[in-house]
């Protein structure tokens, strides 16, 4: 649950789903052969809850009156023969806004429900069985229950709306990353850095946009399989295959601008390929991958120069270590 639902949540009154609302208003459309008098009356005889009813008689005149004015909830009287609820209920899906629908009618709830809730009704009663306080709570279902719609629309969006942002302010970073990267290597290659071969100094040259030139096709497999592996696992199951790669990069020459390159070729094609996943927590977990791959790259790269330094030398044999070379001439041969 996001934090604006849990706050939507906790700011909902407690009774919200246990009490009636206090007032609403109500848009009555019916054919003049059946007014809404009764309605009234039997609404003012309950006092659970004060419902205004306003009366339309005929099609026109309650879609003229509906996208005029805002209702609460909107009840259909269905007369086959002078009033379809049906009919009604196809031409206000495009004509008006969406609002609360109950039909009213003499025939059987088993009857008309379903082809009631077909043509987007929120329900049917009959009012030859229902009471004032059952419709009345009818209602207020229906009214709360596009409310809930509603909301939830606004928080689809609202999440959508965050998931955009979160993408371009990825893509943004990456750039950013990309172009601090294409501007050391220029400068490396400008001060005359002088690199192990020559492969690397034209994949130094290449520069970032063309890193699937200069890489192994299964090196960018391999690292963009770590990298999903990474954002699910942490590393806590993977400093051994850290610590390969790293001996791999260093084995093949790869410098911290080349790796960081790799970095940010495979990591946008995850971030362009999340579609409608946050994008927040694989920049967090590829920033840590990232560094921890350039400390471990730079610690074997430190250890190689230091064996370089310092390379292994044959020990002598004990009793030998102090002893004078022998001399390959007497000295009267010498003479």
């Amino acid at each position: 649950m996001s934090a604006g639902l849990r706050d939507a949540v906790n700011q909902m009154p407690a009774g919200c789903w246990k009490a009636l609302p206090p007032q609403l208003r109500v848009l009555f459309i019916t054919s003049p052969h059946r007014t809404g008098g009764w309605l009234a009356e039997a609404f003012a005889s309950d006092s659970a809850s004060d419902v205004l009813l306003e009366e339309a008689c005929g099609q026109s005149a309650g879609i003229s009156r509906l996208r005029d004015e805002v209702f609460d909830a909107v009840l259909l009287s269905h007369d086959p023969e002078h009033l379809d609820a049906l009919e009604l209920l196809e031409g206000m899906k495009a004509g008006v806004g969406d609002q609360p629908v109950i039909v009213l009618g003499d025939q059987s709830e088993q009857e008309m429900t379903a082809l009631c809730y077909e043509v987007g009704a929120d329900g049917y009663t009959c009012v030859n069985t229902t009471t004032t306080r059952t419709l009345i709570w009818t209602v207020a279902r229906a009214v709360e229950r596009h409310r809930l719609l509603r909301e939830n629309r606004k928080f689809v969006q609202h999440e959508q709306h965050r998931l955009r942002q979160q993408h371009a302010e990825a893509i943004r970073l990456i750039g950013e990353q990309r172009g601090f990267v294409r501007a050391m290597t220029s400068d490396e290659l400008e001060d005359g850095v002088d690199y192990d071969d020559a492969e690397t100094s034209n994949t130094t040259a290449a520069g970032v946009d063309d890193i699937t030139c200069c890489v192994p096709a299964n090196l960018l497999a391999h690292y963009r399989e770590l990298l999903r592996a990474y954002v699910v696992m942490g590393d806590g199951n993977l400093a051994e295959e850290l610590a390969e790669l790293a001996e791999l990069l260093a084995f093949a020459g790869f410098t911290p601008m080349q790796t960081m390159e790799m970095h940010l070729h495979v990591l946008e094609e995850l971030v362009r390929g999340l579609g409608s996943r946050s994008s927040r927590h694989v920049m967090t977990r590829a920033g840590l991958l990232i560094m921890q791959l350039i400390v471990r790259l730079g610690e074997e790269y430190r250890h190689r120069y230091h064996e370089r330094r310092n390379p292994p030398r044959q020990l002598s044999l004990p009793g030998f270590d102090d002893a004078p070379a022998p001399a390959l001439y007497t000295d009267g041969e010498a003479a």
